[in-house]
């Protein structure tokens, strides 16, 4: 099993930044995928940005020059470091953690609010 805890939401104002962390405990050595994935209201969950173990990295067409997405494998942290945010960005923001279909965890997510 995988537990992971995220934290570091809020409200923030356009044009902002935010970091998201990802606290990563329990059967570790399995994961092959870290990443963040997003919901906002009447939407479905959608891909922000991944990371291998081997420390590739994909975005979202939508937020690719604006977040960037890290790990440090010491802390067992993943992290996500949203810059110059937009309204659009308001969703509750979700870690995710995959070594295979069958162990494909998920955190009980964060809500991130870009607002004036």
């Amino acid at each position: 099993q995988v537990q992971l805890v995220e934290s570091g939401g809020g409200l923030v104002q356009p044009g902002g930044s935010q970091r998201l962390s990802c606290a990563v405990s329990g059967s570790i050595l399995r994961i092959y995928v870290m990443g963040w994935y997003r919901q906002a209201p009447g939407n479905q969950r959608e891909l922000v940005a991944t990371i291998t173990s081997g420390g590739s990295t994909n975005y979202a067409d939508s937020v690719k020059g604006r977040f960037i997405i890290s790990r440090d494998n010491a802390k067992n942290t993943v992290y996500l470091q949203m810059n110059s945010l937009k309204l659009e960005d308001t969703a509750v923001y979700y870690c995710n953690a995959y070594a295979s279909r069958s162990a494909n965890y998920w955190g009980q997510g964060t809500q991130v609010t870009v607002s004036s």
